[in-house]
């Protein structure tokens, strides 16, 4: 018996993950759709829809019971609440980065992210790196000082959704596999209502409001925000059963990838010479990364010794 999916698992694995992270790198096309709503009031829509669509989803698949065992699991909860905070940050700096023609910056966080992952792996899990994983360090090190130079300020946008996504995943780590993908957006979203709730306050009292008074198609847009956060995060975990996790750690390149094609094919933002040197760095710093992973990885299978299998009746 072996624990590899069989074929037709990951062919079915392998297309709901790309459908997925296209959908995510479609994202800034998306929330372009949205304007005139500014940032803040497409967050602020984004979690309230994400709740109600998710309370549909619950009741739809009778999962209440999950999502009540989660509520009475104290530290889970609060744990969920810090993600829900991250998650907010970064839902934040990403719509606004794609809402004012810094795409590029966000693709480069998504980028930048496997390197804060490794070392969140180090400060907060005391976990010790090899050699190639310093190397790799260094090489996203200089990458963001050239940046920076180019842009003559810190690439904020880029390290924000990198630390905030890096961090998001290390709660949601902590979390494990208590907690269903549904029932824990359902949560993360609930502890973000009542921000939600002032935010669209604040705007419709300064006259910014462009829910039901810019039109149909933004309205509807911005309704669908629930089905549009909700769907990729199932299709992904849907994905994440049925792939080996190799497969599923490439896959998480796609979505910065088609971010860079929108920011520089669709909208057109500049890529000069020093910013393509600054990305050609960070893409080598990944790459070693990724080799270095493979051959480690390759050398721990080769010295599992091979164990008969034990067969039992279910």
């Amino acid at each position: 018996m072996t624990d590899r999916p069989a074929p037709s698992e990951t062919r079915t694995g392998l297309g709901l993950g790309l459908l997925a992270y296209l959908l995510w790198g479609a994202m800034p096309v998306y929330f372009l759709a949205m304007r005139p709503a500014g940032a803040i009031e497409i967050v602020s829509w984004r979690i309230l829809f994400s709740l109600v669509f998710c309370a549909l989803l619950l009741t739809v698949t009778r999962g209440w019971r999950s999502f009540a065992g989660v509520l009475h699991d104290r530290r889970a909860t609060l744990l969920l609440g810090l993600a829900g905070a991250l998650i907010y940050v970064n839902w934040t700096v990403y719509v606004f980065a794609s809402t004012t023609g810094r795409v590029v910056d966000a693709a480069l966080g998504y980028f930048i992210n496997p390197i804060v992952t490794v070392l969140l792996g180090v400060f907060v899990l005391r976990e010790r790196l090899r050699a190639w994983q310093w190397v790799a360090v260094g090489i996203s090190g200089v990458a963001v000082v050239v940046l920076g130079v180019e842009a003559r300020s810190l690439p904020w946008i880029s390290l924000a959704l990198a630390a905030s996504f890096g961090l998001y995943g290390l709660v949601k780590k902590r979390v494990g596999g208590r907690v269903d993908v549904v029932s824990g957006l359902t949560l993360e979203t609930a502890w973000l209502t009542p921000v939600a709730v002032v935010q669209v306050v604040v705007v419709a009292t300064t006259g910014d409001l462009a829910f039901g008074r810019a039109g149909l198609a933004p309205t509807l847009l911005l309704l669908s925000a629930g089905i549009g956060t909700a769907v990729p995060l199932l299709l992904f975990a849907a994905a994440a059963k049925r792939l080996p996790l190799s497969v599923a750690g490439f896959l998480q390149y796609l979505t910065p990838i088609l971010q860079l094609v929108v920011g520089v094919l669709v909208l057109h933002e500049a890529m000069p010479a020093a910013r393509l040197a600054g990305f050609a760095l960070v893409w080598i710093a990944l790459l070693v990364l990724v080799v270095e992973g493979l051959v480690v990885g390759g050398r721990a299978r080769r010295r599992v010794p091979l164990t008969p299998v034990r067969v039992t009746d279910p």
